[in-house]
């Protein structure tokens, strides 16, 4: 079975496992829990369209049952937040609402017209070194986007252990997947130009 499909999957029953805590735990009532289903939902959703209409090519590769079953252990770390929030009636203040929506719209916006934009690019321009629009500066947009996406999240359970998930999703997965991008792209003679002018991760920064 296609890794993607794993992946898409877990993504898609987010919805759906959020909404069983708020019942769970009688949640009905706390803005707190229904601003993180709004939030983490949506983007659940929105990554199973964007696998249709604009698909990562590394999630196409064939993965076994069991692989399956830790790629779904994985991602499950993120539902750590929503059962925080519903398990301890966490009630957030109005300023941190608007600091994790904040934070997730960008990194909506960030995480998935940076893959778009290489989507497209790998379509009709391939074999060519992608250095222009929104990677011409930071050459793994999309995590940060992603990185901003479940920062949002994570804050509003007002609790360590999400932003620890956060971490070792940046030590274990994130990092690593981007030095290996980087090694493949050594391969043209312009990318030690383009690593020069743009930064691995966080824009103007890192």
């Amino acid at each position: 079975m296609k890794q993607k499909y794993f992946i898409d999957s877990h993504k898609g029953v987010t919805f759906l496992a959020i909404i069983s805590m708020i019942a769970w735990f009688d949640q009905w009532q706390n803005p707190t829990a229904w601003v993180y289903l709004a939030l983490h939902g949506t983007h659940g959703l929105l990554w199973v369209l964007k696998s249709r209409v604009f698909p990562d090519q590394q999630w196409e590769s064939e993965k076994g049952l069991l692989y399956g079953l830790y790629i779904w252990a994985g991602l499950s770390l993120y539902w750590i937040a929503p059962w925080i929030i519903t398990s301890r009636g966490v009630q957030a203040p109005a300023w941190l609402f608007g600091l994790a929506v904040s934070l997730h719209t960008f990194g909506i916006f960030l995480h998935y017209a940076a893959d778009m934009q290489k989507s497209i690019e790998l379509k009709y321009n391939p074999g060519q070194l992608i250095t222009d629009g929104l990677l011409s500066r930071t050459r793994n947009l999309n995590y940060f986007g992603e990185l901003l996406i479940y920062l949002g999240l994570g804050l509003l359970a007002m609790h360590w252990l999400p932003i620890l998930v956060i971490g070792v999703y940046l030590v274990v997965i994130w990092f690593p997947n981007m030095l290996k991008k980087d090694k493949s792209l050594s391969r043209y003679p312009e990318f030690a130009e383009y690593k020069r002018k743009s930064k691995l991760f966080i824009p103007f920064l890192f």
